[in-house]
């Protein structure tokens, strides 16, 4: 029986207009009523996930950057935290620098809340890339922005697409942080050996919940992981190459509310397994 779903907000759980439907807030509604753990498995940060907080019905456990910040909605309690040391940061800048002129990043600290950018950087961004302003993120010395270790450690370049610029990383050879993106333009950069997994099964050992009663959802590469750990892997109908690869199974695209469509069944099997077992 599953006992918590798992589930990405952008590009999986959230519209294409990053609304949370109707039919979708009625499953998830029913999964809690049911007893299961509903929790948003995402690369924003806390304030990212807030905003859509009370139209999803989200009010217990969040696992933000990545699954590199766990934190409880409701009470504000972390539960951990992990960050990409500053010399791996440095040793990241300079030789990606050396290999794309032009590259650009951005620290986030203090559980989010912190955004050190690069001068520049803020010139390439949207509010939508990081659920704020991009003036908010200032504009820093690569200094400032290597100085403090990251939750989560920004790479950008306003000509080279995130897939060019991990191959790039890639070919640096470099050790001591884990390297993924979400769709978005730019790659994350997070603590080695974070992953949206990571922080689920740290969250779900904090629970008693095994692998096996987890159902995941998700459409991105920063998703692959997630899904491959969980029991119940599915991917999204608009789901990448990557997410669809690790996925157990594959569902209608955001805009046709596949997440929902997942949940209803699911509920529905389970309400008859009930049934018959007690006949």
């Amino acid at each position: 029986m599953i006992r918590l779903i798992a589930t990405d907000l952008d590009g999986t759980l959230l519209r294409p207009d990053r609304t949370v439907s109707a039919r979708t807030r009625a499953a998830l509604d029913a999964a809690r009523t049911a007893g299961i753990h509903v929790v948003p498995v995402t690369a924003r940060q806390p304030r990212g996930v807030r905003r859509i907080a009370e139209a999803a019905g989200f009010d217990g456990y969040a696992l933000c950057a990545n699954g590199a910040y766990g934190v409880h909605l409701g009470t504000g309690e972390v539960l951990f935290e992990a960050h990409v040391s500053a010399a791996a940061q440095r040793a990241l800048a300079w030789g990606l620098t050396q290999r794309v002129p032009g590259v650009l990043f951005l620290s986030v600290r203090e559980g989010g809340e912190v955004y050190v950018a690069q001068e520049g950087y803020a010139a390439l961004a949207r509010y939508e890339d990081h659920k704020r302003e991009p003036g908010e993120l200032g504009g820093h010395d690569l200094d400032a922005v290597l100085a403090a270790p990251s939750l989560k450690f920004i790479v950008r370049h306003a000509a080279v697409t995130p897939r060019e610029l991990l191959g790039e990383l890639r070919a640096l050879k470099l050790g001591g942080f884990a390297v993924t993106h979400s769709g978005s333009p730019f790659l994350e950069v997070l603590a080695e050996g974070v992953s949206k997994a990571w922080g689920l099964e740290r969250l779900c050992t904090r629970l008693g919940i095994r692998r096996e009663e987890v159902l995941a959802f998700g459409d991105a590469p920063n998703d692959a992981e997630l899904l491959a750990w969980a029991g119940r892997g599915v991917a999204m109908g608009n789901a990448e190459p990557e997410a669809l690869a690790a996925a157990d199974e594959v569902t209608l695209t955001n805009e046709e509310d596949g997440v929902a469509v997942v949940i209803e069944q699911m509920l529905i099997e389970a309400e008859q397994f009930s049934q018959s077992s007690s006949a």
